[in-house]
């Protein structure tokens, strides 16, 4: 005999959710309702019944087979209860039996436990359930629902609101199905139709994830919540500060631009502006500083553009997994005036960097070696992220 038989209830038409197709079929984060549904019971110890829209077979098992399921397939009817009880006709010799809406597609597997644990005490019959937390009033009914009027408010602290699934021994819900006959077409719950048999019904817990989904408000809330995760990345800022005096023999070169006048002095180009930038991105990855990267004194490096440092930065950071994301930069000096070609430095700086690069500049308002005219000094902050 199988134990548990668990009746995945998609024959609904999702008129009102407004896909223009079956509810059970329609798309939510890149996958079906009923694929959705199914795939929150895999690994739950019960015989599922899919019941789906007659016609829609086919469809249905190679959603069930996607998700690993060999759920078998049934057509499902006109109505809510004689869907069920297609379902109840597969379910074979189950001794209990839990009614699952599609709808419902995002019930928790802790919700579905639980209306196990409750059918294993002895329960006959197990709804989920919430409290009301809106505020309720009836209204004295009107053709128009634009010209209702509303009457008292009703007290809530009475009141629950019902979620699938629900749990029965089978022969209570087949005998209840039977007694209720063809006036079972107009139930659209389960559990009523029990009570009707005088049998009590126990309550557990119910779960707002199970809410279920019907209009395309709940239909945009449902992909919110199904929608992958994004990892937040890590970030660091780093700093980079870099000073060298004029009175080199090759030409000025500063934020990867050549400017007129005496070049800086330094075993490259003395390109502060560059130096600071590699500093400022390796120190934000805990990746060192320039030294480390190539050297004080290599050979191969005499005379370089700072581009080629900046370049080599880079490429380190992505070894490790690290992106730029921005850098700024402040150069402290009398010339060159940086302002003037602000625009171009930043250009080229960012076709470096791959990522935003801000450049401004000062002077010291001629205090110290800057500010007679004896030197540079750049001054840079990095933002670069990982994952």
């Amino acid at each position: 005999m199988t134990a548990t038989a668990l009746i995945v209830v998609a024959a609904g038409s999702g008129t009102r959710l407004g896909r223009g197709v079956p509810k059970a079929f329609a798309t939510l984060a890149g996958a079906t309702i009923l694929e959705h549904a199914l795939r929150g019971l895999v690994g739950v110890d019960a015989r599922i019944v899919a019941v789906v829209p007659a016609g829609a077979g086919g469809l249905a098992r190679a959603i069930a087979e996607r998700v690993g399921s060999d759920a078998p397939v049934v057509a499902g009817a006109a109505t809510r209860a004689d869907s069920v009880a297609a379902g109840l006709a597969a379910a074979g010799d189950a001794r209990r039996v839990l009614v699952l809406d599609a709808a419902r597609a995002l019930a928790p597997r802790a919700l579905v436990e639980r209306v196990l644990a409750a059918l294993d005490a002895g329960a006959g019959a197990v709804v989920p359930v919430l409290p009301v937390v809106d505020t309720i009033r009836s209204v004295d009914g009107a053709a128009d629902a634009s010209a209702e009027a509303l009457g008292a408010i009703v007290d809530r602290s009475g009141l629950r609101a019902m979620q699938t699934p629900q749990g029965f021994d089978a022969a209570l819900l087949r005998r209840a199905y039977e007694a209720a006959g063809e006036g079972r077409a107009a139930s659209t719950d389960d559990a009523q139709l029990v009570q009707a048999l005088g049998e009590a019904v126990v309550a557990v817990p119910g779960d707002e994830l199970a809410f279920k989904i019907t209009t395309a408000a709940d239909a945009g809330r449902a992909e919110a919540l199904l929608a992958p995760t994004r990892a937040v990345p890590e970030l660091r800022t780093g700093i980079g500060v870099d000073v060298h005096a004029f009175g080199g023999d090759g030409p000025l070169r500063v934020a990867g631009l050549e400017w007129e006048g005496q070049g800086l002095a330094g075993h490259s180009d003395g390109d502060v502006v560059c130096h600071a930038i590699v500093d400022a991105l390796l120190g934000a990855a805990g990746l060192g500083d320039i030294g480390g990267l190539v050297g004080v004194d290599d050979p191969q490096h005499a005379g370089a553009r700072g581009e080629v440092f900046v370049r080599l930065a880079v490429e380190r950071l992505a070894e490790h997994g690290w992106r730029p994301q921005s850098v700024g930069v402040q150069v402290l000096g009398v010339r060159p005036r940086i302002g003037s070609r602000r625009e171009e430095a930043q250009a080229v700086l960012g076709a470096m960097v791959g990522a935003p690069v801000s450049v401004s500049g000062t002077t010291t308002d001629g205090l110290g070696a800057l500010g007679r005219g004896e030197g540079l000094q750049a001054i840079a902050t990095a933002l670069v992220a990982r994952g």
